[in-house]
């Protein structure tokens, strides 16, 4: 088969999967699972090219399992059968240290400065385990923020790992961005400005990076 047309497929897989199932009137349970006939139905698909577009994948976000197909993570909530508890049974705890980052636009960041990074209608945040991470970063990232492990724990906000190794916390408080690395030399100035803002606003922070 080829390859535009399993990309393509693997496009639809993650739309459905992530975003589309309440919308399309897929069956799926609470961890995000539906049947694999079903879903080949409703894209007129064989079971080959199924197969292969999640096997292709290339942040391997699809896995199946018992008949079974899903989005590994980066659900919806609205329109979607997932819950935030369900999804969380069905990862793995991360009981690492630390840090993690998170990758953003500059634009963004004044508002996660003020806010702290929001799921914004996904059922969690995505989290990297390492700066060079393929995983759990959006495609156009100025900024990398460092996350205090440390303090999602004493904010009593749990961290999670899916079966394709992305982080995932419901929120992310301001009072955990404790660093910042600029993607390219040209917003070196505003990384700087940045750490100083954060490490004079809140010196203890600074500390647990």
């Amino acid at each position: 088969m080829g390859n535009d047309q399993v990309s393509e497929t693997s496009k639809k897989l993650s739309w459905l999967l992530r975003h589309g199932a309440g919308k399309a009137g897929l069956s799926m349970d609470e961890a995000g699972w539906a049947p694999v006939e079903e879903v080949l139905a409703k894209l007129q698909i064989s079971r080959e090219l199924l197969v292969q577009a999640v096997e292709e994948n290339s942040k391997a976000r699809l896995e199946m399992a018992g008949g079974r197909i899903r989005a590994c993570q980066g659900h919806s909530l609205e329109g979607m059968p997932v819950t935030r508890e369900a999804l969380e049974a069905s990862w793995s705890g991360y009981t690492g240290a630390g840090p993690l980052w998170h990758g953003t636009s500059v634009d963004a960041v004044p508002s996660i400065l003020r806010e702290g990074i929001l799921a914004v209608g996904r059922t969690h945040v995505h989290l990297a385990e390492a700066t060079d991470s393929k995983v759990g970063k959006r495609a156009r990232v100025d900024m990398l923020l460092e996350v205090s492990v440390a303090g999602l724990r004493a904010a009593g906000l749990g961290i999670f790992r899916s079966s394709n190794g992305v982080l995932l916390v419901r929120y992310v408080p301001p009072s955990c961005l404790v660093g910042v690395i600029a993607q390219t030399p040209s917003w070196q100035v505003q990384a700087s400005w940045i750490t100083r803002s954060r490490c004079s606003a809140h010196p203890a922070d600074s500390s647990t990076s």
